[in-house]
């Protein structure tokens, strides 16, 4: 690890608080669009290692606008830069998909437009240090961490955080309306009925998984208080993942939030040495709230959508409720007495959420 000054729990505090919430005019909109990759005509083919590995040279030899990545099951996730609006969005999306596409059918391959593999059984492709520590933490509560790192695939919308003051384009009014209309985009895109060659008994097995996973690290921050503290306490107040080291495997501290990690340093069991500021953003990315703040906001709950183009719908749907004025204070008020059915249990947990995935 590069040497770096030890920081103390204020000082990431500060730095949560004032680099989570970037405010000004909300103008951008990006989207990331995950995709299980399948042989059409055998949709229960595991792919041999150098059939992933061939799939994987020719799409990240393809110049695209968009980063592309690949989640721990072989997932491909595309992530468009922010656009100045839906359309461009849109259009360098489309373009994209389009390309790996074409790059995937001499192949024998295709992406497929669904939220959890309904033929196979989860296959951890990636051995990165990074998600040998993530299996590790979430099979502490059972066989869901695993379906979901290997076997589902999202829509993810993202949005500027807003304007510093009041009103529908305000980021503490923004930050409140991503929460409620949440279970909203729960039911209306719930697209993963099954899993693993078996009906669920889920419209939105996605959200199941992430309900049964490691409470604190999913949950969603409490909404009693303004955007920022809530946020920064739910960062800081959450164990870490796991802690970045020269060599693998990493370090799994049990139960050791952030927060007491800076104030035991290197003496915090398991740890081995003590917090630096590249730490922070590192645990923030092995967060999984349904809302996640990151100088803009992520909607993270909306299941991969069919077709070739099914993203595009979620997509305009955020971005209309949440860039137009006018659209953004008649969703508000559409949704606000939805905060009174939340209940004690905070997202994906809340029955609201769990009814909203049935």
């Amino acid at each position: 690890m590069p040497d770096e000054v030890a920081v103390s729990g204020a000082e990431l505090e500060a730095l949560v608080r004032g680099v989570c919430f970037k405010t000004g005019p909300p103008r951008a909109v990006g989207v990331e669009v995950e995709w299980l990759v399948h042989a059409p005509g055998r949709p229960g083919h595991v792919l041999s290692a150098a059939e992933y590995e061939e799939a994987l040279a020719t799409v990240r030899a393809l110049s695209l606008s968009a980063p592309l990545t690949v989640e721990p099951g072989g997932q491909l996730e595309l992530s468009s830069l922010p656009a100045p609006s839906l359309g461009a969005c849109w259009e360098a999306m489309r373009d994209d998909l389009a390309a790996v596409r074409a790059a995937l059918a001499p192949l024998g391959l295709a992406l497929t437009g669904t939220a959890t593999d309904p033929w196979r059984t989860p296959l951890r492709r990636l051995r990165e240090p990074r998600y040998e520590a993530m299996e590790r933490v979430l099979d502490r509560t059972g066989s869901s961490g695993r379906a979901m790192m290997c076997s589902s695939a999202s829509v993810q919308v993202c949005v500027d955080a807003g304007l510093p003051g009041p009103g529908p384009l305000g980021f503490e009014r923004r930050w409140r309306l991503a929460h409620l209309l949440g279970p909203v985009l729960v039911a209306a895109f719930a697209n993963s009925p099954f899993l693993a060659g078996r009906v669920t008994g889920w419209r939105s097995t996605r959200q199941a998984l992430w309900a049964a996973i490691e409470p604190g690290r999913t949950a969603a921050p409490a909404l009693d208080t303004d955007a920022r503290t809530a946020w920064s306490r739910h960062v800081l107040d959450t164990p870490v993942m796991c802690v970045r080291a020269d060599e693998g495997p990493w370090p799994v501290p049990e139960g050791l939030t952030l927060r007491a990690w800076t104030r035991e340093g290197a003496r915090a069991a398991g740890a081995g040495r003590a917090p630096v500021v590249a730490d922070l953003d590192y645990h923030v990315s092995t967060l999984f709230p349904p809302v996640r703040a990151r100088g803009h906001l992520e909607l993270r709950m909306i299941d991969a959508q069919p077709g070739e183009d099914g993203w595009a719908v979620p997509l305009a749907v955020v971005g209309a409720l949440f860039d137009d004025e006018e659209a953004a204070e008649a969703a508000y008020r559409a949704v606000a007495p939805l905060s009174g059915r939340l209940g004690d249990v905070p997202a994906p947990r809340s029955p609201l959420w769990l009814t909203a995935a049935r």
